[in-house]
């Protein structure tokens, strides 16, 4: 994002009217305009319906209804909205399934000022914010749930995201793959000797024909489908 784009405007959503007062406070010291607060799930749906926000930032456990399912209605309703996933543990089922959802990422709500508005900030552009390791150590977690109760006749619920990966030309399965194991575009670039705009270009390709909103949802898809291995990783 340059100085010249307009600042995102956020919808706040959380049970606690401290945690919505101080990221508050903080997002709009730091330029950014906060349209609303929210105080459950509910709420956060009827306003980000109505004030149309570019990024919410969703509290995942709250009364009335929770944020996994505020998530869920907000991003089948509005395709240019992100959300941000508000927790205090980093390794929690329901942020995964919020990711598989389509949310752009999560925050630990000990989270600095300065990594909040950056954060906010980033996802507005379209990208997703993946810390690597915590996000392979979350979706490895649940992933290998999913993955080994199915390899042992157990009936669970169906993969978080259904995609056919034979959409996919071979490249293309390629790079999903190191995409799922958390390489940036840079990196892809190195790995297969290729040119950056064709690393872009086979990335929104992929996105396209599997109808995934970011590489939050990418990652999810790349361990359920067992395309990349659990354990594996970019580092």
């Amino acid at each position: 994002m340059t100085l010249a784009d307009p600042a995102p405007r956020v919808l706040i959503a959380d049970d606690q009217a401290l945690v919505r007062t101080g990221f508050r406070m903080i997002l709009t010291a730091r330029g950014i305009d906060v349209v609303d607060e929210a105080s459950d799930g509910a709420e956060a749906v009827a306003a980000a319906r109505e004030l149309q926000p570019d990024v919410v930032l969703m509290d995942i456990r709250m009364p009335t209804m929770d944020g996994l399912q505020a998530t869920r209605l907000i991003l089948d309703q509005a395709t240019y909205c992100r959300v941000l996933i508000l927790t205090t543990f980093d390794l929690d089922r329901y942020v995964y399934d919020a990711l598989a959802a389509g949310a752009s990422g999560f925050l630990l709500k000990d989270v600095t000022p300065a990594h909040l508005a950056a954060s906010v900030r980033l996802v507005n552009t379209g990208d997703a914010l993946l810390a690597p390791s915590i996000t392979r150590r979350l979706v490895e977690r649940f992933a290998h749930g999913t993955r080994s109760e199915r390899d042992h006749g157990h009936a669970r619920r169906p993969p978080a995201i259904h995609r056919d990966l034979a959409r996919l030309t071979p490249r293309e399965r390629q790079i999903l793959a190191l995409v799922g194991r958390g390489l940036s575009n840079t990196e892809i670039v190195r790995e297969l000797t290729i040119s950056e705009a064709t690393v872009k270009t086979h990335v929104t390709r992929i996105f396209a024909k599997l109808a995934l909103r970011d590489r939050a949802q990418a990652v999810v898809l790349a361990y359920e489908t067992g395309l990349v291995a659990l354990g594996e990783s970019g580092e």
